[in-house]
């Protein structure tokens, strides 16, 4: 059953991540995976640039875990949700965070094609995450966005 088949993928892929085991978490990926994570505004197109943005990720927050609490079908696919917690380190996004852990709630959608994750949106409110990491969301939004957002 895919359904089941692509549940297992998806646990995988969180626990790979949650281990920042990158080489674990591209061999589920197919080779045309999309990664799309709008808080950050970034699509990650392939395995290398996959390779790339997860590295960045796991370099500004490198105890990132995710939690599923729950999952459903989705027109042959699969959305997921739960609980990530990660701390904002650095100052990639031009801020210097508090270093408290951030607990948020996420929604992940998934697509499958050939046995492996084809396609990932994964959902999270960064004025959340920026609040309880003690930053300003403007200023987070001015990196990420590359934009003129009003102080």
């Amino acid at each position: 059953m895919l359904i089941h088949r692509g549940f297992d993928l998806v646990v995988a892929l969180a626990e790979a991540k949650g281990r920042r085991d990158l080489p674990a978490a591209l061999a589920l990926m197919h080779p045309e995976m999309v990664l799309e994570t709008p808080a950050f505004a970034t699509v990650a197109r392939g395995l290398a640039e996959n390779e790339r943005v997860l590295s960045g990720f796991f370099e500004s927050f490198p105890d990132y875990r995710v939690d599923l609490a729950g999952h459903a079908e989705h027109g042959g696919g699969l959305v997921c949700w739960g609980t990530a917690r990660m701390t904002m380190t650095g100052e990639r996004f031009g801020v210097r965070p508090n270093g408290r852990r951030a607990e948020l709630p996420v929604f992940l959608e998934f697509a499958f094609r050939d046995g492996l994750i084809v396609h990932e949106r994964f959902f999270f409110d960064l004025s959340e995450l920026c609040a309880q990491s003690g930053v300003s969301t403007d200023a987070v939004r001015r990196v990420v966005f590359r934009e003129r957002v009003p102080a």
